[in-house]
């Protein structure tokens, strides 16, 4: 009876010390996507303000890394971080054309020629499709049914909230969508490179923030100086520098890019669809712009087609 008692003890203690595998959270991902979807829908929101009010968008690019430029830089300075330490001349060279300057000139600088609303759709449609695509062409990522058709739903959804203006088309709008199609392709590049190479988010953030500093700085300062924001009101200034700075510029970077390194490329594409939505929501009391009927479907129809990608994502951690 003993050598029995004994030979189940040992049998217990071999089981509880057996690795377990862990299923990996996908929580902090889907939030972190979350995340910069709202603040990119608020930058959208507070960019046609800022264009309403006179400004262009080489101003908002100056606004953008005049401030988190210095932020990161403040930021290395107290934790002693070296970011290149971890990022490769290479990487950050590439990572700063992806991300940084060339981005958001051509995200701000197509509403010269085009509609607000062919921003709103096209730059977000083109991060989804865009790393949708690039993520199972180069990264081999199984995107499966479920998530094909969540990501069809969402398309939908976002042509419903373009409305009747998505249809009108010249020379001068084409230029501009085309901007709108570089920018979210530009940043579905970078998506797939970051998970390709395991760039950390911070790094990234600080390198990006960094080179649009050193780049768009003197070159904004040279030619324009600083009399187009003398005449901006405290309240305009004072809000795109949060927002196009410290919001956008560092935070939403931050949160895109670890949504990445948890979810994978293909995944977090599926986050800017929410973009537009978000920009529609918060743009009610800035701009006085209500969404119609056929626009409220349309966030609806998002919303669901979202629902059906990251239902897909977490069956796959099962």
């Amino acid at each position: 009876m003993f050598h029995v008692q004994a030979t189940k003890t040992e049998m217990k203690s071999v089981l509880l010390e057996c690795p377990v595998k862990k299923v990996p959270s996908l929580g902090p991902g889907i939030i972190a996507g979350l995340t910069a979807s709202l603040i990119w829908g608020a930058y959208l929101s507070l960019s046609r303000v800022g264009v309403t009010a006179g400004l262009d968008g080489f101003d908002i690019a100056f606004l953008r890394y005049i401030v988190a430029g210095p932020l990161v830089l403040l930021f290395l300075l107290i934790v002693r971080r070296n970011p290149l330490k971890r990022i490769s001349l290479l990487q950050a060279a590439v990572v700063s054309v992806l991300l940084g300057p060339p981005f958001v000139l051509l995200g701000v600088g197509g509403y010269i020629y085009a509609p607000l609303t062919h921003g709103a759709v096209i730059v977000p449609a083109s991060m989804m499709l865009g790393g949708f695509l690039l993520a199972r062409i180069f990264l081999s990522e199984q995107l499966g049914l479920q998530r094909i058709f969540g990501t069809l739903i969402k398309l939908i959804g976002l042509a419903l909230i373009a409305g009747p203006a998505a249809m009108t088309s010249s020379l001068e709008i084409f230029i501009g969508d085309t901007f709108f199609i570089v920018a979210g392709m530009l940043w579905a590049g970078f998506s797939v490179l970051q998970q390709h190479w395991k760039l950390n988010a911070l790094d990234v953030t600080t390198v990006v923030s960094i080179a649009g500093l050193l780049t768009v700085g003197p070159i904004y300062l040279s030619s324009r100086g600083v009399d187009v924001f003398t005449a901006q009101s405290v309240h305009i200034l004072v809000t795109q520098l949060i927002v196009q700075g410290v919001l956008s510029g560092v935070v939403a970077m931050i949160a895109f890019a670890k949504s990445v390194q948890i979810l994978g490329a293909a995944q977090a594409a599926m986050f800017p669809a929410l973009v537009p939505v978000f920009a529609l929501i918060i743009g009610v009391p800035l701009t006085g712009e209500t969404p119609s009927v056929i626009q409220w479907g349309g966030l609806a129809t998002v919303g669901v087609g979202l629902t059906i990608v990251v239902m897909s994502a977490l069956k796959s951690t099962r």
